[in-house]
């Protein structure tokens, strides 16, 4: 089952949610992976790896591509042009450096994300964070709703 509506969904119950670094607890603080990781908390259950802390400027020190290699690792990469409402964007506010800072994709021109000094808004994706954008990825697919019927596997073997 597709994620992105679900995705979505999640993504807007985040909103106005303060701004703090390294948080990710809906309606107390978040920062941008903070966001993405109470997502995947609440369609998946547990994250599936820890976040060592960081620092604000932790991607310039190393100048490694941390958060997209954790994407890689976690999501499904897909073509920035088929990004779609509910997938993941991630951007290089610093047109030289790695990426670091992640949001939504809400709808044509629009984003969700944590960034520092705001609450978790729905906001324009002006040409600013468009020339930014580095990579998309969509979450996996959610796993089939329980309809509440037995399995073959679980029902016990005949006797008989």
């Amino acid at each position: 089952m597709r994620a992105r509506g679900a995705v979505l969904r999640e993504a807007r119950r985040w909103i106005a949610t303060p701004y703090r670094h390294q948080a990710s607890c809906r309606g107390a603080g978040c920062d941008c992976l903070g966001l993405l990781r109470g997502i995947w908390r609440a369609l998946y259950g547990a994250e599936p790896e820890s976040v060592p802390p960081y620092t604000p400027d932790w991607a310039e020190v190393a100048g490694a591509e941390t958060l997209r290699e954790a994407a890689l690792r976690h999501l499904v990469e897909i073509d920035r042009a088929a990004a779609k409402p509910g997938d993941v964007l991630l951007f290089r506010p610093d047109l030289k450096g790695p990426a670091k800072h992640c949001a939504i994709l809400s709808g044509p021109d629009r984003i969700i994300h944590a960034y520092w000094g705001q609450a978790v808004a729905e906001t324009a994706l002006t040409p600013w964070w468009r020339r930014r954008c580095v990579a998309a990825f969509a979450f996996p697919d959610l796993p089939a709703p329980d309809t509440g019927l037995i399995s073959k596997e679980t029902l016990w073997p005949s006797l008989s």
